[in-house]
């Protein structure tokens, strides 16, 4: 059990008000001693973090105790919640399992721009966004290709199920020591997504250029691109029953058979 856990909620997601009072109750009969704070006012006081909302949710808050080496714990009232552990009906039975220290702490692999990090991804497009642009890649400062495309995206494992895989890009396994560089609707069929080590130097070169972080905090550069590995991880927590491909399965709708069709 920890010292000080902390309520994070994001007040644009409704539902939010019957989850914190529930965890609240939940806490109370352990006499676990807790803050509540909004997304938009998080505290580092506290060594252990409730995440009430969806996947943008747990990001923002992921990145922000990252730095302080806080474990977050995402409860979904989103739609996909992807990164969460439970919702509503689960929060009872995890809530044990937390109490009890039987759950696991996941190191995820972040990224650095300039003084921005990402735990999902980085997002280049040229400045005039309705417009194909051209985006020069070296790595470790050896020239790779250039790519025509609307943007390309430099993603971590665990942002490989996020904007990566709806543009094309593989599923990686999230404590997969790699990084993905996948461009966003190349102008030529010979342009691929590429797979490389996390600790490589992701250089674009060309133009100014806008870029979004995990597609919350967007700024500009005028300069060359400079991706790397950043030196903090988000502490993601697991609960032992929520393994990665049941993940997949649940969140992803995989391996479900097609419905056969009645042709009465």
């Amino acid at each position: 059990m920890k010292n000080h856990y902390g309520i994070c909620y994001n007040s644009e997601i409704s539902g939010y008000l019957s989850i914190i009072e529930k965890l609240k109750n939940l806490l109370n009969l352990f006499n676990a001693k807790y803050s509540i704070y909004s997304v938009e006012e998080l505290s580092p006081e506290c060594d252990f973090v409730f995440v009430i909302g969806g996947d943008g949710t747990i990001l923002k808050t992921a990145r922000f105790y990252s730095k302080l080496n806080i474990p977050v714990f995402g409860i979904n009232l989103g739609h996909l919640g992807f990164l969460s552990q439970t919702s509503d009906l689960g929060l009872e039975k995890a809530l044990e399992k937390i109490m009890n220290d039987n759950y696991e702490i996941e190191n995820r692999t972040m990224l650095e721009c300039g003084d921005y990090t990402a735990l999902n991804d980085f997002v280049i497009k040229g400045v005039e966004s309705s417009r194909a642009t051209n985006f020069s890649l070296e790595i470790d400062d050896k020239f790779v290709c250039e790519y025509f495309a609307d943007g390309i995206i430099i993603s971590t494992p665990t942002g490989s199920t996020a904007y990566g895989m709806a543009a094309g890009g593989p599923v990686l396994y999230p404590d997969a020591d790699v990084l993905e560089i996948v461009p966003i609707c190349p102008h030529t069929f010979s342009a691929r997504p590429i797979i490389v080590p996390s600790g490589a130097k992701i250089k674009i070169k060309g133009q100014k250029y806008c870029i979004s972080a995990d597609g919350q905090e967007v700024f500009e550069s005028g300069e060359d691109i400079i991706i790397n590995k950043s030196k903090y991880n988000a502490k993601l927590v697991l609960l032992s029953d929520n393994d990665f491909y049941s993940v997949l399965r649940n969140k992803l709708h995989w391996s479900f058979k097609p419905v056969k069709e009645d042709r009465k």
